[in-house]
Order: C-alpha cells, then structure tokens, then sequence
C-alpha cells in the first residue's frame, strides 16, 4: 500500500455538522498513525480502522480541536469492547497529566497509562513506527506545538499543525511530496500563531513542496478561496483537505 493521508476533520474551532475537528489517519502497508484526535474524529477514524489496529496517535498540540478525543479514545481502550496493549501516544510535555486532570475524578488518579505509552514530544525527535518513520519539529503556536514528517515507501507527507509560518516548519517540510498545512488565519496581524492562505503558499513553495494540501481553514474563509488564495503563491497542485478525502502521497 502506498503512503497515504485520510481527512477525518479539518474544522476549527469547534465542529460543524458534516467536519469533525482537526484528525488524520496517516498510512502505510499495515502501519496506521492517527494523527491528531480533535473533536468528533474517533467516530469516523472507525470507517477506516479498528482502534486494535492503531500503532501509534500522534498529537499536535493540546488544545481541544487536536487533542479533545483523546479522552473518548481512553474509555474505549480501557472499559468497552477494545482488547490491546496501550497504545503509543506521541504528544507535547505534559500530556499525561492533561489527560488525567480530566479524566480523573476522585481521590485516585485515572491510569492513562493503561490505555496510552507516552512518549513526550521534543524538537528534533525520530522514532519508527511500523513502516513509517517520523520526525518532530518544534513549531511556533500559543502554546508548546509540533510539526512532523512521515517517511515511507520513499516518499515524504508533512503536516504543520497549528503554527504562524517558522522557519523549523521550512525545513522539516524541505522537498517534501505532500504538505498538509493549515489556513486559519484570514489576514496577517502582529501577533498571529496561524498560517493564511498566502503563507501556506510561502511555506510550501520555499520547502520545494511537491503538493499542497490546504486544512484547518477558520470559519470566515471559504476553502476554495483559500485554495485560490495559497495558488497565488504557489504553483505546484493545491487541495483542500475535504473530509473523508484520502489523498495518495507520491
């Protein structure tokens, strides 16, 4: 199976009624990432795998449109009908203990890590996960936030999370196949932690990207136009990441 991305959501801040949150199922011959867990994608993650057959969750940033199912995700490992060891769960400084001020709710701490192995994301971090292997990038957000790139099959896919275009973005996408690069911001302002459409196309025409793929557009902008706003700055193939769309890295 060739590497290839599926939108489970793109929406932002919160979701619409036919686009869950920000999530991803990154794949790979039997390897299956999910890649970010924002509001409302477990439920679609499940058309296209079994939480058994997941190797690994990769997570963004904490905030709740990349991270809120998370919290779902763990009843489901831990008291219904799922039966596997913990699952890998990449995410930002802290995220365990996140987890467990949620979940928690009494004098004992909710064992998050029954149902998720932690691994604490660092700049420059690598790690192979089945077939796929990937690298973080601290990138610059409002609070502790990552890029990564996933290798496999001799191809590159590379998403941004949420961040204000940075150079650590640049270089982790450099000559990449496929950007995944998100679009919230409608216009620039001295103190934005966002990409606009434009900046999307900067980012992935200074990293020599292959493709550009345009997700996480904010409320005020419509995809198309923000697919012909990055155009303008970029001229290689532009997309949005339409839900349920899986895009073929390569």
């Amino acid at each position: 199976m060739d590497l290839s991305l599926t939108v489970l959501g793109c929406a932002t801040p919160y979701p619409s009624t036919d686009n869950p949150c920000s999530g991803y199922l990154v794949s790979h011959d039997d390897t299956r990432v999910w890649m970010d867990a924002g509001t409302g994608t477990l439920g679609p993650l499940q058309r296209h795998t079994r939480l058994e057959d997941l190797d690994a969750i990769w997570i963004s940033h904490l905030h709740a449109d990349h991270s809120a199912d998370l919290l779902t995700a763990y009843y489901a490992l831990l008291f219904a009908d799922v039966s596997r060891d913990p699952v890998p769960l990449y995410g930002p400084p802290g995220i365990a203990d996140r987890l467990a001020g949620f979940l928690t709710n009494g004098p004992v701490r909710s064992p998050i890590e029954d149902a998720f192995e932690v691994i604490e994301l660092r700049d420059g971090l690598q790690a192979a996960v089945g077939s796929m292997r990937m690298t973080t990038a601290a990138v610059e957000h409002a609070i502790p936030a990552f890029g990564v790139r996933i290798e496999a099959g001799g191809v590159s896919l590379t998403y941004s999370g949420d961040t204000a275009p940075c150079p650590r973005l640049t270089e982790l996408a450099n000559g990449t196949d496929l950007l995944l690069c998100e679009s919230e911001s409608t216009e620039k302002t001295p103190d934005m932690v966002h990409h606009t459409p434009e900046d999307a196309g900067d980012t992935a025409a200074a990293a020599q990207a292959r493709r550009l793929v345009i997700t996480h557009v904010g409320r005020f902008l419509a995809p198309q136009e923000a697919v012909t706003r990055a155009s303008a700055r970029f001229s290689g193939s532009v997309d949005y990441a339409e839900p349920g769309t899986t895009f073929r890295v390569g």
